[in-house]
């Protein structure tokens, strides 16, 4: 797995450009080996569980966490499309609690992101349709969701989707702001 490493402001969240070997047939990257990950990490995450997702333009998925014993780490990556990946630090004894990081991902930059334990994440599709896989390391607990709703004001995230583009489910329209789960 060999990769560029790109620390970002939230400790630990992480932007992993792989190395792509290219020829006259296509290309290659190895985009996982437990091994070469954890020690990039520096630490040992076991992920348990892959989800995939369909979206089309517009669509905001955000912004999601598990809580307690239940929380996940996240390694996020983009096999069709462009999405804008976020990730919100929840940490109560981080420097960076309550801020965010925002990264472009897609199927052409290959790029993935690595959202430790105690962050929200989720994402809006900057492209026509985008296809997001990410790797777990908990189960989903349904007893232990919590989100953020996504045009919070404190947050202020530019989900660079226009306002009339927008698609937000409606589980996701009723969640609460920032302040409201920091209470």
């Amino acid at each position: 797995m060999m990769m560029k490493v790109i620390k970002t402001k939230l400790q630990g969240c992480l932007v992993l450009e792989p190395t792509l070997f290219n020829d006259d047939r296509g290309y290659f990257f190895e985009s996982y080996n437990t091994n070469r990950f954890n020690d990039i990490v520096d630490q040992e995450v076991n992920f348990v569980q892959d989800n995939q997702s369909f979206s089309t333009r517009g669509v905001i998925r955000a912004l999601h966490y598990q809580k307690g014993n239940n929380a996940q780490a996240k390694l996020i990556r983009v096999l069709n499309g462009v999405i804008l990946d976020v990730a919100v630090d929840l940490r109560p004894h981080s420097k960076t609690y309550g801020e965010y990081f925002s990264v472009e991902l897609s199927s052409e930059n290959k790029k993935q992101l690595f959202v430790p334990r105690g962050f929200a994440h989720g994402f809006s599709v900057l492209s026509d349709t985008a296809e997001v896989l990410y790797k777990c390391d908990n189960y989903y607990n349904k007893e232990s969701e919590g989100g953020i709703i996504y045009n919070d004001v404190t947050l202020n995230i530019d989900w660079k989707v226009s306002p009339e583009e927008i698609k937000v489910s409606e589980k996701d329209l009723i969640l609460p702001t920032l302040k409201e789960i920091l209470v």
